[in-house]
């Protein structure tokens, strides 16, 4: 099973920029198991989704916006991650907003930048973190080495949300 971190894909500017929203839900299985608590503050311990699966929905945005640049021929894998800020916590109920753009693309992969923001009821935008990632085309790896087609990652579930989000894929 794959999980899937984004819920909806609100814009698209093909091989430049992809903007995904995600629900933060207490039905979610993971909050259960994530409680931080902050004594300082006398506030008690309340759900939050964990900051490496904010990332990582940024990464899944990042690299649906790689692969869609090319169609989805390359098998697009995350390869690093160069710089990762979160600012505070996303909790049951908020809504995040990612955005990634292309910095560069080239024949081994592409450089992203993301953008993690939380919208409020009122429209308000808070920037709450920034990813910066490296994604590599897996088969246009150095070494030659060919890698079968169960090791692509973006494949059906996450060409479902693109159409879900009334994004045409091939």
């Amino acid at each position: 099973m794959r999980w899937i971190w984004i819920d909806r894909i609100l814009e698209l500017i093909p091989g430049e920029r992809l903007v995904a929203i995600k629900n933060v839900s207490l039905a979610e299985e993971y909050l259960h198991d994530h409680f931080p608590a902050d004594s300082m503050e006398g506030l008690s311990a309340a759900p939050a989704m964990p900051g490496s699966l904010v990332i990582e929905g940024v990464a899944q945005t990042a690299g649906i916006l790689v692969g869609h640049a090319e169609n989805f021929r390359h098998k697009v894998i995350l390869a690093k991650i160069t710089k990762a800020i979160l600012n505070r916590d996303a909790v049951p109920g908020d809504t995040l907003r990612y955005t990634a753009t292309i910095a560069q693309r080239m024949p081994l992969g592409a450089v992203t930048r993301g953008t993690i923001e939380l919208l409020s009821p009122g429209f308000e935008t808070e920037r709450i973190g920034q990813v910066d990632l490296v994604f590599s085309h897996l088969d246009n790896n150095m070494g030659g080495v060919q890698f079968p087609e169960h090791n692509f990652v973006f494949g059906d579930s996450f060409k479902t949300v693109l159409r879900t989000s009334g994004v045409h894929v091939d």
